[in-house]
This record gives C-alpha cells, structure tokens and sequence, in this order.
C-alpha cells in the first residue's frame, strides 16, 4: 500500500479520534480498499466501526438499504447511489459517520456517459451528505488506488 494513502488513513484516524466520532465504509469498487488502509493504522480499533463490501446491486439494496428504485433510475455508479449507500452504512451500524465508493474501475464495465475510470463517493455524518463524480485515468489497479486515496482525502475534507 501506498505511503501518502497510509499518511491519509493515519490523518483521518486522528481526526475522527479527536471528534469521538466513529467511521463505517460502503464500498464497491474498491472492493475493500479504504477499510484495508484504515486497519493499517495501529489503534483503528478505537475509530473504525465497520466496512461494508457490497459489490452487487442486491447487496447495496440488502445491506445498506439503497432502494433498488435508486439504482433502477440513476445507475449504481452515480452520486444518488454513493450518497444512499453512505447514508445506508450510518444507519445500520453504530458508526457516526460513513465514506462509500462506487465506481468503474475496468478494464470492462463502461456504459454511455459513464467511461472506465468513473468513481462516484459519499460521505455522511448526522443527516448531512456530500457527493462527487471523478473520472479517474488508468488500469483497475491504478483506478482503485485513486478512489482509495480520494475517499480518504474528501473525509478530511468533510470532517474538518
């Protein structure tokens, strides 16, 4: 894993430490990614609730309770989708706050509007949601760590 992405986590980790606050992660195309820079982290046991993987639709609607009529109308990889299933991972556990990722990170999966690269990110905390569109450049892996490295920068951001 990369330094600046261990940096980020140690960062966000001392923040959410600070604020007493606690973080759960909804994740799909990183499939894992933000939850695994966080649990570097000596002491994130203290900070970190939970991660959620849910890659498929079924699971973003079972799971985290984004309705499937939201995914139907608007994609899985779009802000409506990120920000419910941001709000989704809040709701069902005991975290305070919540990252989600959503995205196409490739090689295949493009769709019109949508190119190899499109990442859609959630954030939430006490009723309030901020989303946001990148299209990132690259292979999956280069996609992935980019949307890693993102969701942990928009969480400082969202934070502070």
């Amino acid at each position: 894993m990369e330094n600046d992405i261990l940096e980020l986590a140690a960062r966000v980790g001392k923040l959410l430490e600070t604020k007493s606050l606690l973080l759960a992660t909804a994740e799909s195309c990183t499939g894992g990614g933000v939850s695994q820079a966080i649990t570097e982290i000596p002491g994130s046991t203290g900070w970190f609730e939970c991660g959620f993987v849910t890659y498929s639709n079924a699971s973003k609607t079972e799971m985290l309770d984004v309705p499937a009529a939201l995914i139907a109308q608007f994609g899985s990889v779009s802000v409506e989708v990120a920000g419910a299933m941001a709000e989704g991972a809040v709701a069902n556990s005991n975290a305070d706050v919540a990252v989600s990722t959503t995205g196409i990170a490739g090689p295949t999966g493009a769709v019109p509007g949508k190119p190899v690269g499109t990442v859609c990110f959630g954030w939430s905390k006490g009723g309030t949601t901020h989303t946001e569109r990148l299209v990132f450049q690259g292979d999956r892996h280069a996609v992935r760590e980019q949307t890693v490295r993102h969701a942990l920068n928009g969480l400082l951001r969202f934070l502070e």
